[in-house]
């Protein structure tokens, strides 16, 4: 005996198109939490936190926080270069930020969205880049 209120139901009710717009969905919930999490990251260095939301400005931004030299942008840039690059920006980060390579490369790598939440509602706060 099925009822309408069974997910499977519910799910072959709704159709490929149901389907669809619920997965579509997702992705934009996700960015506007990465945004929201970068907006506090950004206020909490003293940058605007406007600027997460600004391609290519935001790095730039993010690599003033760091204390990296702007010309790394062009690394970030390069397939497959950017990768390695971006995994230092973000043990960078975590460093300026009091935390260490650990919460690095688990927090901020590997599960980024948890992570830059962290960094940005949490406890941790800025602490100028060694090089500044």
């Amino acid at each position: 005996m099925s009822t309408a209120f069974e997910p499977g139901v519910l799910l072959a009710a709704a159709g490929p198109e149901g389907f669809f717009a619920a997965v579509g969905v997702l992705p934009l919930i996700i960015a506007v939490i990465i945004i929201a999490a970068w907006w506090k990251i950004f206020t909490k260095a003293g940058k605007p936190g406007w600027a997460a939301i600004i391609p290519i400005y935001n790095v730039i931004v993010w690599l003033e926080i760091v204390g990296r030299p702007l010309w790394w942008i062009v690394l970030l840039i390069i397939p497959f270069v950017n990768i390695v690059f971006a995994i230092i920006v973000s043990i960078d980060t975590a460093r300026v930020f009091g935390k260490g390579v650990g919460f690095a490369i688990v927090g901020l790598v590997i599960f980024s969205v948890i992570g830059y939440l962290i960094l940005g509602f949490g406890s941790a706060s800025y602490q100028r880049p060694p090089a500044a």
